[in-house]
């Protein structure tokens, strides 16, 4: 009890801290670690070496809340080194383009885009632009881009498809390593998670050496319902904003894409059961995969080792990979990075008004601070 009250005390004193600043915090800036793996240097799907984020968020007047979040595998021509990969469906209420290549390959050749619904197409033809414009893919004639979305026409005009081609092209270009922003930025602009206003979020886990010493990553864009839980404690209820409220009332729907990638290397089979436990991060946080939402998982390995030239005289290739013996660690690593990435996306996005005067309100820390202090203390 002794420990507990402590860690109480300390807790109150972080939140004091965290009052005055106006910035929000992350999951672990206020104090809340979840798992028991301990997260790379950053905290983030770029602490997986050579892996660039790049975003741009589309804000303007009162009605359009939109934007572009892309991640690519590494820096170089994704077409001419293309990386193992492979897509995890939890339901398929969505449109991730380029699925069916990556099932049947088990690769990844382009940027990976998410964006909200509408303006897949738009996206998916920014890529092939991009790709096509690349040094060393003047002979290339075809191009399979993977772009997946969430529908953010809550808070946005989403039949306007206010997202241009040049936006992806510019996220593209400015696309790098290091701290990756969170909330309302880029594809998670303008969308809800849980009642609450969601957005991108991201979060890693870096396997102790005796363990392999990998590092997986995700990045999310949350926009689902459900009933948000927070280290088990069940704060949707307690706030009393969760899916089925008086039976049939409030956002029950919605969808959550998530990129997963790791410097394991592992081949297509792995990747896709790394991506399904990436998954199990929804159902952590209070999500259940619902009618209509769309939750996919895309993962990569940026394992060089394993990447795919698109020229070779080669016949046959030679690789290692690792056992079927030595995954669980990732998987556990995966469930646990995407369970942060998801909370971060709450912590950090903060309350925005947007298309038809539709409000959506941020995740009260105030009160989340009660919350988890009170059991603290119980």
């Amino acid at each position: 009890m002794k420990s507990l009250a402590v860690f109480s005390v300390a807790f109150l004193i972080l939140g004091l801290a965290l009052l005055s600043n106006q910035k929000r915090p992350r999951l672990r800036e206020f104090g809340i670690e979840t798992g028991i793996l301990k997260p790379g240097k950053l905290n983030a799907i770029t602490d997986v070496s050579g892996v660039l984020v790049g975003q741009v968020t589309i804000i303007e007047g009162q009605d359009i809340r939109t934007g572009v979040t892309v991640v690519l595998p590494h820096g170089g021509n994704v077409y001419q080194n293309k990386v193992p990969g492979a897509v995890y469906v939890a339901n398929g209420y969505g449109k991730l383009m380029g699925t069916t290549q990556v099932e049947e390959l088990g690769n990844i050749e382009t940027p990976i885009v998410l964006t909200n619904t509408l303006s897949v197409p738009t996206a998916a033809d920014a890529v092939i632009d991009y790709i096509l414009g690349l040094e060393g893919n003047e002979t290339v004639g075809s191009v399979n881009a993977v772009v997946g979305e969430t529908n953010d026409g809550h808070l946005n005009d989403i039949r306007g498809r206010h997202v241009k081609k040049g936006h992806v092209i510019e996220a593209i270009e400015k696309a790098a390593s290091g701290p990756v922003e969170e909330g309302n930025v880029g594809a998670g602009t303008g969308t809800t998670c849980y009642s609450y206003k969601g957005g991108i979020g991201t979060a890693s886990r870096k396997l102790p050496e005796e363990l392999g010493g990998y590092t997986v990553g995700v990045l999310v864009q949350t926009n689902h319902g459900g009933v948000l839980r927070i280290n088990g404690l069940p704060v949707g209820v307690k706030l009393g904003r969760y899916s089925f409220q008086r039976y049939v009332e409030g956002d029950t729907d919605g969808s959550c894409m998530m990129v997963v990638a790791t410097d394991a290397p592992l081949e297509s089979r792995n990747l896709k059961r790394l991506a399904k436990r990436a998954l199990l991060g929804i159902a952590r946080t209070g999500g259940y995969y619902s009618n209509g939402s769309g939750d996919y998982a895309v993962a990569f390995s940026t394992n060089e080792g394993l990447r795919i030239p698109a020229r070779t005289r080669e016949t046959t290739r030679k690789i290692e990979v690792l056992r079927n013996e030595r995954l669980s660690p990732l998987l556990l690593a995966a469930a646990e990075a995407a369970e942060e990435a998801i909370l971060n996306s709450i912590f950090k996005a903060e309350a925005m008004e947007g298309w038809d005067g539709h409000k959506v309100d941020a995740l009260p820390l105030d009160k989340i601070r009660e919350l988890l202090d009170q059991r603290i203390t119980q």
